[in-house]
């Protein structure tokens, strides 16, 4: 009785570290998953971001993630709210002290004018490719208080190899709008007219410098008088 107690303790361990790794397992399988889903949602958004101010797709996906526990937190789902940023603006179906966003889009936008309020020496001094120098010197410019922070996030990047979105051209379905009215078939002589929707936190200065014009040319070839903007107006540049 004894010998057979013993094998039924041991058989019962052997049930319980099995069922205890499945569990761990299922929980990390899960939290992958959030992850995954996060990137094949967002990612788009990311480049699109990155390719019209510089910022790394890497670190956009890296920070929302870490942020917003891959789009699951409160903030995320009712705020659209990826980045923990604080503020009266937007809509808000709950009451909240962070900012609300109408969508993804507007969110990403906002994160990166903060970044360019607060770490402008990011956009000078740092490649869009170098993702571990903007995590880190965006931890150093004081974005979050744990002194881990910046290691989480370039983990995350590694882990989910989102620095592969870095080196990523505009998707064609993000370009700006070419016209088709061109003056010739040449290669030479086209002339070809592209087309900019305003999004939240851009300035007329900004995007002259973003395509190479000047904030007079947009001014005269949109017929405007100030320059003020608004959210969803479409430019020609």
């Amino acid at each position: 009785m004894v010998y057979s107690s013993s094998v039924n303790c041991k058989t019962m361990r052997k049930i319980l570290l099995i069922l205890g790794l499945a569990v761990l397992l299922t929980g990390t399988a899960s939290a992958q998953s959030a992850a995954s889903k996060y990137v094949d949602a967002y990612k788009e958004a990311a480049i699109r971001t990155m390719n019209q101010h510089g910022v790394p797709a890497s670190i956009i996906l890296g920070v929302a993630i870490h942020e917003s526990a891959s789009g699951t937190s409160k903030i995320a789902k009712y705020l659209n709210n990826h980045f923990g940023i604080k503020g009266k603006g937007g809509p808000k179906p709950i009451s909240s002290s962070y900012k609300g966003y109408e969508n993804v889009d507007e969110c990403y936008a906002d994160f990166v004018s903060f970044l360019k309020k607060r770490f402008n020496n990011l956009f000078i001094n740092h490649p869009a490719g170098d993702y571990k120098k903007w995590a880190l010197s965006i931890q150093r410019g004081g974005y979050a208080a744990s002194r881990s922070w910046a290691s989480q996030v370039m983990g995350i990047i590694k882990k989910y190899q989102l620095d592969q979105y870095d080196s990523n051209q505009i998707p064609e379905s993000f370009r700006a709008v070419e016209s088709n009215n061109v003056a010739s078939n040449s290669e030479e002589t086209i002339s070809q007219s592209v087309t900019y929707e305003v999004r939240h936190g851009d300035t007329l200065a900004e995007i002259a410098k973003r395509f190479n014009t000047t904030v007079k040319n947009i001014l005269q070839k949109n017929s405007l008088k100030t320059s003020s903007l608004s959210i969803g107006q479409v430019l020609q540049l």
